[in-house]
């Protein structure tokens, strides 16, 4: 099959975990062919630290979201500086006229909720705007419209009108232009050419579309899905809309800015579920934030994410011994709460006075982060006035602060293997990947009781309330004390972690899925501009050997457009029909 893998963030694939899970999926699946569609937020990867993508990534096609379209993005990119015309401008205020009205007014049904409710009989006001505005921006210049006065006025409107958000009532003009300028780019995806036509077949051809995301990056997914009926698998390991509205209250935006622009993405998740075929969440908490958005639970199957198992296999488990080294891994910021961690160390010493503490790890791309480290730093010297707290463990201090990679440890299998328990004291957690890093070593471990921590542990570890260092406390001491039990923890921990948190469970559950999916999914009529009449889906109609390539693919193939199909996918005077009807050649 030929996958288009939708991300959002960064260069190539997506920021952080999700970057590291896509390449390990793509590198995963060898049988099927990835188009890699990435939205950019002007995060860039050193070289040095982005792998080049495995053979069966066909192409990588990049759009940024921040700053002007680059040339050749843009679907009318040689009309790009024509101004729209009065018919133009007329179809563009209705459509978002009627996007602006759904997510300034509260009460408006998104989703699968418009479209199945006969007692409001209120049309799903956000998908017609939405659709409406990617219908147009194959006619016109979309990115002019949006920045016009026009959009002003409009929106302008929706936040006056009778049953708006009372937050959007108070919105002056330098609110209504910060919103129209983050609407605009996140509806950049209608306007690029990812979608066929012009020689290249696009998302036209993909046999299913998977988005990271139900952000700017799932706009692509649901126009393949709306014009093509390309299937949408959507998978998110951490709720994209919890991240945003967690971002807008960190910055300086006024109160009417923060109320539209979470609203606008939270119409804008629920129009991505109720479009997917399937919605895989990556844990417990992710799936509860993705019900409450709408999405249908008869459609969400959690799968966790696959973390590479190799590099700790060679570590061995715990030994039985007095030995007293706490650890904490991961990226200093102050949700982790390490000022909580070195109180609870304090007493930990009272009670086992040869206890040491090591936490590995440097600052995070959080703004506070350097100055949390560095009052956490002071905190220890105080705690700890025996000597210099940014040392290795020594007999001046009991606690070091480590840079990953250094000397001590140059590997996270050194870093496992020379501590007795990890002690995970966060306040927030999505998906702990240190803490699955410590079970695959055979580590015991203490926790907090936040995020995806008791999905992850099970019964193999222990785990107290968070902002308790006493508790945290108690449960580390109890652990240094009995050698027997945190090596039955930690057999317990690496059997669990292997079977549900390697790459490879995770690369065969999507194997599945694919599969799946596409079973389910409708052929296509041959010729995507004629008129047919409708016939019921046929699973499984087009021939395994459509896939390979040769002389019978061309027989056996049926080509793929949907009941709606835009002008830019159908032939034209400059649009071969093999490239508009998505063929593979």
């Amino acid at each position: 099959m030929r996958i288009g893998l939708l991300t959002e963030g960064g260069d190539p694939y997506a920021p952080g975990e999700s970057y590291l899970w896509c390449d390990r999926l793509v590198r995963g699946l060898t049988g099927h062919e990835f188009d890699i569609y990435a939205l950019t937020d002007g995060t860039h990867r050193a070289a040095g630290h982005c792998p080049a993508p495995p053979p069966q990534v066909r192409r990588v096609r990049r759009a940024p979201l921040d700053g002007p379209a680059p040339t050749g993005q843009d679907r009318r990119h040689d009309d790009r500086h024509r101004p729209p015309a009065r018919r133009e401008r007329r179809r563009f205020a209705q459509h978002f006229g009627d996007l602006a009205a759904a997510f300034a007014a509260p009460g408006t049904q998104v989703g699968a909720a418009a479209a199945t409710d006969p007692a409001t009989g209120e049309a799903d006001r956000f998908a017609a705007g939405l659709y409406g505005l990617a219908d147009l921006a194959r006619d016109t210049h979309l990115a002019a419209l949006l920045r016009s006065e026009d959009t002003l006025r409009i929106l302008e409107r929706a936040c006056r009108a009778p049953g708006a958000l009372p937050a959007a009532h108070a919105a002056q003009l330098p609110d209504l232009l910060a919103v129209t300028d983050h609407v605009s780019r996140a509806l950049r995806p209608l306007s690029l050419d990812w979608y066929g036509g012009d020689g290249t077949p696009g998302l036209a051809a993909a046999d299913l579309c998977h988005t990271t995301s139900t952000g700017p990056a799932a706009l692509p997914g649901l126009l393949a899905k709306r014009f093509f009926g390309t299937p949408l698998l959507v998978t998110e390991y951490g709720a994209r809309l919890r991240e945003h509205y967690l971002a807008r209250a960190a910055t300086p935006l006024s109160a009417p800015v923060r109320a539209l622009l979470a609203a606008f993405r939270k119409a804008l998740a629920a129009e991505t579920y109720a479009q997917a075929a399937l919605i895989t969440p990556g844990h417990t908490r992710t799936r509860r934030w993705q019900e409450r958005c709408g999405a249908d639970p008869a459609r969400l199957r959690t799968v966790h994410p696959g973390l590479d198992a190799a590099p700790f296999a060679a570590v061995p488990d715990a030994a039985a011994d007095d030995s007293a080294t706490l650890m904490w891994v991961g990226a200093v910021e102050p949700a982790k709460d390490l000022v909580g961690l070195l109180h609870a160390f304090a007493a930990v010493r009272t009670a086992v006075p040869h206890a040491t503490l090591r936490l590995i790890g440097g600052p995070s791309d959080d703004p506070e982060a350097p100055g949390y480290l560095a009052h956490c730093r002071a905190l220890a010297g105080q705690l700890f006035p025996g000597g210099a707290a940014g040392a290795r463990t020594s007999a001046r201090s009991p606690v070091s602060f480590e840079e990953a990679g250094g000397p001590a440890a140059p590997t996270p299998a050194d870093v496992y293997a020379s501590g007795t328990v990890l002690v995970l004291p966060s306040r927030a957690e999505d998906f702990p990947r240190p803490l699955v890093e410590a079970m695959f070593c055979g580590r015991a471990t203490v926790s907090t009781d936040v995020g995806a921590v008791c999905e992850v542990i099970g019964g193999t570890g222990l785990v107290v309330p968070a902002r308790d260092p006493r508790a945290l406390a108690d449960a580390c001491c109890a652990l240094l004390r009995d050698p027997a039990r945190r090596a039955r923890l930690g057999a317990a921990a690496r059997a669990r972690a292997l079977e549900l948190f390697t790459t490879e469970r995770n690369t065969a559950a999507f194997r599945g899925i694919y599969l799946e999916l596409i079973s389910r999914a409708p052929a296509r009529p041959a010729a995507p501009h004629a008129a047919r009449p409708p016939v019921a889906p046929r699973p499984f109609a087009r021939p395994a050997e459509a896939h390979v390539p040769g002389h019978w693919a061309a027989t056996g193939t049926a080509a793929r457009p949907a009941a709606r199909t835009p002008s830019w996918a159908a032939p034209g005077p400059h649009r071969p029909a093999a490239a508009a009807r998505g063929d593979r050649t």
